[in-house]
């Protein structure tokens, strides 16, 4: 039987684009240094303390960039990540530039205009050659061209999460030549291998859940004389997980599968918004908070504001202020009835307000606090967690963030009374994917939303 056929490897798999835009990139910064030059002195001839200042730049900024992955293979990670990582290790580069101006004591021969005009050049023609290289990969890989060949294996059952996804993969360098079933028949180990060898694969993707270690280690076994990289890709479409990565303790290699998405300098950006949104709106909000204030102590006797603890961040309880929408009443400890349509606890005043989200005002305190969000999932009373976290999964995963005024599940229409179990459900399913997918742009999408859909509602 002769071997199968393997085209020969393309210019880009014999000499890696990552790899040569190095070269290209130093050329870059040299080109922004000598242009910021020209730019601030109106001279095209550099003085040797220039030429050697540009040639320093280039390298460093080269150097600090192949430290930081910033050369490695391209392909498989988005734009916005490899600039993120660029823009980080540019701001790293001219930290130690700076740093060295100083300790040498010759920063006093260098602009400081030509050192941020050529700093700025260099960036933005790094970018701008990212992007170039970013376009003419797609258009080659939509062209059938610079892509790894790829056999995945997934479970009887399938596997959704990444099977949805493969008409994408082109566009990250890799194209499914044949999806292959997992079985446990002992003829079905050879069978694979010459699956792979006909594809004349690249890869080899194990796509299976976690309870399938036994058959991934004889899988790697029956593959182990194959030139082929083997990918581990668990799947956890069955598991309602939050954030999923991959991470390191210790040295020791970690699959975390419930983490919070704002944590480090995320969670300092998540506080910012709420500081200045919140800051913002607390302001504006000032008056009408004085009417409806006035207009809950003239309608019902009892207090303006009701208080009842809630559960925050980290499963902390914290008071939660809202405008008294009710008649003072009494339940037993630990019951929390929620308002139905047609409640008579409910005031003339408080079905106003329940109706225009008015009653939810004072929670602007509760986020200048910090103990609250302007966006994030609707903190529940303690008694409503104690009884839905058994029946809803992952119901408590709604908690490894700040409770918010508005949230994604109600700008969505789940918001007010849950009477069933299925409205619970969906109002946790829209809070985890929230969690999942974070980011500023989404919170504002959400603000916006609830200013134009989210205040009026039907729910009593």
């Amino acid at each position: 039987m002769s071997p199968p056929f393997v085209p020969p490897p393309t210019l880009a798999e014999r000499y890696p684009i990552a790899l040569l835009a190095g070269m290209v990139e130093f050329a870059l910064v040299l080109l922004g240094g000598w242009s910021a030059y020209v730019v601030r002195f109106g001279e095209l001839t550099l003085h040797a303390p220039y030429l050697a200042g540009i040639v320093i730049m280039a390298g460093t900024v080269v150097l600090v960039q192949a430290l930081a992955g910033c050369y490695q293979s391209w392909r498989g990670a988005s734009l916005l990540r490899q600039l993120g990582r660029v823009y980080s290790a540019w701001l790293l580069a001219l930290a130690i530039l700076a740093s060295l101006a100083v300790l040498l004591h010759v920063s006093g021969h260098y602009s400081r205009i030509w050192f941020v005009v050529g700093a700025g050049f260099g960036v933005l023609a790094v970018t701008a050659f990212r992007l170039c290289m970013y376009v003419a990969l797609r258009r080659a890989r939509a062209r059938g061209q610079n892509l790894k060949r790829v056999v995945l294996i997934v479970a009887q059952q399938g596997a959704p999460a990444i099977q949805a996804r493969m008409h994408e993969l082109p566009e990250y360098g890799y194209q499914v030549t044949q999806v292959i079933a997992l079985e446990s028949t002992p003829d079905w180990d050879g069978a694979l291998v010459a699956a792979v060898q006909a594809a004349g694969a690249h890869e080899l993707w194990l796509c299976l859940p976690l309870e399938a270690g036994a058959m991934i280690r004889r899988i790697v076994h029956a593959v182990r004389n194959l030139l082929v990289d083997v990918r581990y890709i668990p799947d956890l479409s069955d598991m309602p997980l939050l954030n999923q990565q991959v991470g390191e303790v210790a040295g020791m290699l970690t699959l975390d599968l419930n983490r919070s998405p704002m944590a480090g300098p995320m969670r300092w950006i998540k506080r910012a918004e709420d500081l200045i949104v919140g800051g913002v709106l607390s302001i504006l909000v000032l008056p009408v908070c004085l009417v409806v204030a006035l207009a809950v102590k003239l309608s019902s006797p009892g207090p303006v504001l009701f208080k009842q603890y809630r559960t925050g961040i980290n499963g902390q309880r914290f008071k939660v202020y809202k405008f008294r929408s009710m008649s003072v009443h009494h339940e037993a400890d630990g019951t929390v009835t929620q308002a139905r349509h047609g409640d008579p606890r409910v005031t003339r005043v408080g079905a106003f307000l329940r109706r225009t989200s008015l009653d939810e005002l004072p929670q602007f305190y509760n986020v200048l606090q910090g103990r609250m969000s302007i966006v994030g999932p609707r903190p529940h009373a303690l008694s409503h967690n104690e009884y839905y976290k058994d029946l809803v999964e992952s119901y408590m995963q709604r908690h490894k963030v700040k409770p918010g005024i508005t949230g994604w599940a109600q700008v969505n229409g789940y918001r007010g009374e849950t009477d069933t179990l299925e409205k619970m459900e969906k109002r946790v399913e829209y809070d985890l994917w929230y969690i999942n997918n974070w980011s500023l742009a989404l919170d504002i999408k959400i603000i916006v939303m609830t200013v134009f859909k989210g205040f009026i509602n039907r729910q009593p």
